[in-house]
């Protein structure tokens, strides 16, 4: 008996002691595993991430502060001075901490009442007392902060800001853009701002220290101070007595014929400076928030493209003459249309005019008459004309979101119908300022200047750069560029331009009634246009060049009525602005 129990003993205690070795085993595995994990884990940390745990580090025992680079102004030129479109302007930031506050509901009432904000809104705020800092409103006026000083209220304090102000409001609104905030401080949103911000922005500086655990500089250690690099302030190419005029112009234009939207450019044939860049709807930047159609903000004059009309003829005529193909007093038969393709395209209204020469299809803006001069040119010739005019390229005016238009139909040469409506501006598309630089070289010898927005630059030392205007290339020839202007004078004269005449100048210049193009389809909208009119005076000494256009005018159906008259309007404001001596008798309009 004894015997059996020894061995049953025996027997029972074999299993636990296999158990045992089996869950020393296992942990012995765990342990491993959690070794290998934390050892590669501290390898990793030490050769990947070993930067991101030194900057960490360094940051609880080094204090930074950034200093920011002072914005760099944008003015207008003001007869020999200059006018500040776009300054750096100080507002003071009114702010509260709660904690400090003895009687919330006291003061909630004050604040409320002096910075026009909710009540209960405001007591809700102050009420909070484990917030240690609340915003009550920015950009507060100097009325605002006085009151609020008289009153002596514990816990209110302010704070200056720097912010963005357009002294001027909505004049050059589109040209000039705004600011908006960025990851580094302001940047600039559309315009100027934004194409020239590199410039006007500067660099921002830093300075940095070690703390001790207090967060105290600790004043025997190396200090790391960057300066910061102002911005540089530019100056536009824009004149301020200018541009307010052809606003105001262009504004009760728009007005009086109802149109959707409007522009209008002013430049220098000489130079490509442009004088003045308009296009409304406007818009306030200071107060850029409240703009809800954000279309307001695009500047029509370098970002939307159409389809011209009859301003475009004038380049195609002067193609024609460069090319040897026809002269002013070419004659031609004009039978009212052209069948090409299964298409027919005839004149406007249907009109027939018999036989005619170059200047009179000018003067009567016939369709036909342009189909004429492409035939003469060949396609190709035609398209490679149309882009030494620089069409179908953009300008390289340093201004955002600028289109090149298109020349896209011109891409068969061997379907010539996209190549005859487009020898009278149809089925190609351009922006206004591409047309405006197109009349800049006809009127200054035949070179095609580049559009420039910025006249000089200020630099932060307060040295002087000056931008130097720039050729592109001649398009034509000087004596093209002559034949072509005594035409458009003839327009004015004798044509459908008489209401852009200004008596006693040499005024020459074109119509332009465009129909409107469906979008995602083919063929034109009904009963909407766009009336342009472009020209340049005086013929003899070309100073100023003029183009006007309306989005869809209401009461009005041809150029001749609209676009043409508000030029007039512009072009004696200039002339007279410049102090510009008249050359002919103020009795009657002269023909050259």
């Amino acid at each position: 008996m004894n015997s059996r129990r020894r061995s049953s003993k025996s027997i029972a205690h074999e299993p636990t002691s296999i158990g045992f070795v089996r869950r020393a085993h296992f942990l012995t595995t765990i342990f491993s595993l959690v070794a290998v994990v934390i050892a590669g884990r501290f390898i990793y940390l030490q050769i990947f991430e070993r930067e991101r745990f030194v900057a960490l580090a360094e940051e609880q025992h080094v204090m930074s502060q950034s200093l920011l680079a002072e914005r760099g102004e944008i003015a207008l030129r003001d007869g020999d001075g200059i006018y500040p479109a776009a300054v750096n302007r100080e507002y003071k930031l009114a702010y509260v901490v709660p904690k400090l506050i003895d009687d919330p509901v006291a003061v909630a009432l004050a604040v409320s009442t002096i910075l026009g904000l909710d009540e209960a809104g405001v007591r809700a705020r102050l009420l909070d007392r484990h917030d240690p800092f609340e915003i009550l409103k920015k950009r507060i006026s100097d009325e605002e902060e006085r009151r609020l000083k008289e009153l002596n209220l514990k816990g209110v304090a302010f704070l200056p800001e720097i912010y963005r102000y357009y002294p001027a409001e909505s004049l050059a609104s589109k040209t000039l853009g705004f600011v908006g905030p960025g990851d580094a401080g302001e940047i600039g949103i559309y315009g100027v701002e934004a194409s020239w911000n590199s410039e006007l922005a500067g660099q921002n500086g830093h300075v940095s220290q070690e703390r001790d655990a207090a967060g105290r500089w600790i004043a025997l250690t190396d200090r790391d101070h960057v300066e910061p690099k102002d911005g540089e302030s530019i100056v536009l190419t824009l004149d301020r007595v200018v541009q307010y005029e052809v606003e105001k112009i262009l504004r009760e234009s728009m007005d009086l014929y109802r149109a959707e939207s409007a522009s209008a450019l002013v430049m220098e044939p000489k130079t490509g400076k442009i004088i003045a860049m308009a296009t409304l709807p406007d818009f306030n930047p200071n107060e850029y928030g409240k703009t809800e159609d954000l279309s307001r903000f695009m500047n029509q004059a370098i970002s939307i493209p159409y389809e011209p009309g009859s301003i475009m003829k004038p380049i195609t005529m002067a193609l024609g003459i460069d090319a040897g193909k026809v002269a002013p007093t070419t004659e031609y038969v004009d039978t009212g249309s052209v069948s090409e393709a299964g298409y027919t395209i005839k004149n406007a209204e249907g009109k027939v005019y018999g036989r005619s020469s170059m200047t009179k299809v000018l003067e009567e803006s016939i369709n036909t008459g342009m189909i004429f001069i492409e035939r003469l040119l060949g396609n190709e010739g035609f398209r490679d004309g149309l882009k030494r005019f620089g069409f179908g390229t953009k300008t390289g005016v340093r201004l955002p979101a600028e289109q090149g238009g298109s020349l896209r139909n011109l891409d068969n040469l061997k379907g010539s119908l996209q190549f005859y409506t487009a020898s009278f501006g149809q089925g190609i598309t351009a922006t206004p300022l591409q047309l405006a630089a197109a009349y800049g070289a006809l009127a200054n010898g035949g070179v095609l200047m580049q559009p420039q927005i910025v006249d000089r630059i200020i630099h932060a030392d307060g040295t002087t750069e000056p931008v130097v205007p720039r050729e592109v290339r001649r398009v034509v020839s000087q004596a093209t560029s002559k034949e072509v202007g005594a035409m458009l004078r003839s327009v004015v004269v004798n044509g459908h331009g008489k209401r852009a005449d200004v008596p006693g100048y040499l005024v020459v210049g074109k119509t332009g009634t465009a129909q409107v193009a469906k979008k995602g389809e083919k063929g034109y909208e009904d009963g909407l246009t766009i009336g342009s009119f472009a020209g340049y005076a005086p013929l003899d000494d070309p100073q100023f060049v003029v183009l006007v256009k309306f989005d869809n005018p209401q009461d009005v159906l041809w150029a001749e009525s609209s676009a043409a008259p508000t030029f007039g309007k512009i072009m004696q404001f200039l002339l007279n602005y410049q102090r510009i001596q008249p050359t002919e008798p103020l009795s009657k309009k002269s023909n050259i």
